[in-house]
């Protein structure tokens, strides 16, 4: 690996999306632990983190499909999952740099978008998609998802519903909302809960949105 960490090089790779380019040190690992420091602090005593390795997979991988802009998209980044054990990479610091790399993954989505189809047409895209979100969730409260079955654990309803009306009040009335927030967001399971993968998809959804916009 260079001599940047990786929480630099991937704050280098946000701010050159801008330019449609990263340069070679982006989401660089390599393949020898023996030569190189982690990339990441690591856990230490009964704390778990991710697992080194698949964590060092995956970014090469990202790294190889932004150079190519083939392979992985923004999405498949936002829903990376690693084993976790004990002396791995401790969790916050990679799930921030993955945030960085969604970041300059759908930046780059975005200007293609526009230099092929134009401003407008990607705006009005962004609108569509928003209003999708917002027709899915003037259902009302309590109902804004499927339920699981009454002894089967889902996502706490209130607390689902909470955010759903911040993401409610950002698309109507332009209040803030980060995708931090969404990616950050986390609900306590309760009996006969909304299913899980439908919010979570709502989530991701909502995530596209800003990222679109911003």
């Amino acid at each position: 690996m260079t001599s940047n960490s990786l929480d630099d090089t991937v704050d280098d790779a946000a701010d050159d999306t801008a330019d449609d380019a990263v340069d070679e040190e982006t989401v660089s690992v390599t393949t020898s632990e023996e030569e190189r420091p982690p990339a990441f602090r690591t856990t230490s005593g009964r704390e778990r983190g991710y697992h080194r390795a698949a964590v060092d997979t995956f970014l090469a991988a990202a790294r190889e499909s932004f150079e190519s802009e083939s392979g992985l998209t923004a999405a498949e980044v936002r829903i990376a999952s690693f084993p976790l054990v004990r002396e791995g990479y401790i969790v916050g610091d990679v799930d921030a740099a993955l945030g960085r790399i969604e970041d300059a993954f759908a930046a780059r989505i975005r200007e293609q978008a526009v230099r092929s189809g134009g401003a407008e047409e990607w705006v009005v895209e962004a609108r569509t998609q928003a209003q999708e979100i917002l027709d899915h969730l003037a259902r009302p409260r309590r109902r804004k998802f499927a339920r699981t079955g009454f002894l089967t654990f889902g996502y706490r309803i209130d607390e689902v519903d909470h955010v759903a009306a911040r993401i409610v009040r950002y698309l109507r009335d332009g209040e803030d909302l980060t995708v931090e927030q969404l990616r950050s967001a986390a609900f306590r399971m309760q009996r006969g809960g909304y299913r899980e993968e439908q919010v979570d998809a709502l989530l991701d959804a909502a995530i596209d949105v800003i990222l679109a916009v911003r």
